[in-house]
């Protein structure tokens, strides 16, 4: 804080407070006697017929501000308020919130890290940390993969066997922690709209949909081209790339030939958002073993 604010706050709260006594000492009436009748004691206003008496603020009230006022020198001279001053004390919300994340982490070991050790094969079946890994679950995939793991458009359903990065425990971690990156690039300044419409009925024929015969075949020569490096030859995908399996009916952005068509057209870009500076390890564990879990369930 710059001299300037430090010397304009302090100064600022002190004539406050200065002030404040002032007017209250300043304003203070003492009755003479505890008997002593206000009948001829007014200010001169009249509200609606109603005088406004003139009487000593009651002893009870006086001393209540007096006290505010006592509390709130204590206070400055305790904790921060005062400029730069940092208090006696030396509290800031910092530490405070350093403070309680420490004793939370501490009851958090207590519970999450006690299945840290745990196979994840095994930790399935233990029913308290599926409870747990639930949570967190909800709190931080849900609102992307849904809150049973179904998924939505362009976002992967984690239910099925479908795994486009591997559905090991191994590398569904591998997942959670650095996130993913989806490289489908555009195609369209590649192959033309003409080249599009081809591929497109060509890989409609891979899944055993519905598609031109002739179209699929001159399709099939710029999949060669084009797509076989990540797709395969026989289209069943590479999971080291994450690209997908396109013989079978998952679909993450859709398999109707309007969606392959923009696919192919535009690309796609899905990201999965690292969790390691958001999760902690632990946490992290018991969430690929429920992950894990979905896809194993009938």
């Amino acid at each position: 804080m710059s001299v300037f604010w430090n010397v304009w706050i302090i100064g600022l709260t002190t004539i406050n407070l200065i002030l404040i006594t002032w007017v209250l000492l300043a304003n203070r009436k003492v009755a003479v006697r505890d008997d002593e009748m206000p009948e001829n004691k007014t200010t001169g206003h009249v509200y609606d017929g109603i005088e406004e008496y003139d009487n000593p603020l009651p002893k009870w009230w006086f001393m209540m501000f007096v006290l505010t006022i006592i509390f709130a020198v204590f206070y400055l001279a305790l904790y921060p308020g005062l400029g730069s001053w940092k208090g006696l004390l030396g509290w800031t919300s910092v530490n405070q919130l350093e403070n309680e994340q420490s004793i939370a982490f501490e009851k958090h070991q207590e519970s999450y890290g006690a299945f840290l050790k745990t196979p994840i094969e095994e930790l399935i079946d233990e029913p308290r940390a599926m409870k747990m890994a639930q949570r967190v679950f909800a709190n931080n995939c849900a609102v992307c993969h849904g809150s049973d793991g179904s998924g939505y458009l362009g976002f992967p359903n984690l239910t099925d066997k479908d795994w486009l990065y591997g559905g090991s425990p191994e590398k569904i971690k591998e997942t959670i922690i650095h996130g993913r990156q989806a490289a489908m690039p555009a195609w369209q300044a590649v192959m033309g709209e003409t080249g599009i419409a081809n591929t497109t009925e060509y890989v409609l024929s891979l899944s055993g949909q519905e598609h031109d015969v002739a179209k699929a075949e001159a399709g099939q020569k710029l999949y060669a081209q084009n797509c076989i490096a990540c797709h395969g030859a026989d289209g069943k995908g590479l999971q080291a790339v994450g690209a997908p399996n396109l013989t079978d009916d998952v679909w993450l952005y859709g398999g109707e030939a309007a969606n392959i068509r923009q696919s192919l057209r535009l690309g796609r870009n899905g990201q999965m958002p690292a969790q390691a500076e958001r999760l902690r390890e632990d946490k992290i564990h018991l969430l690929t073993a429920y992950v894990y879990s979905l896809s194993l369930e009938d």
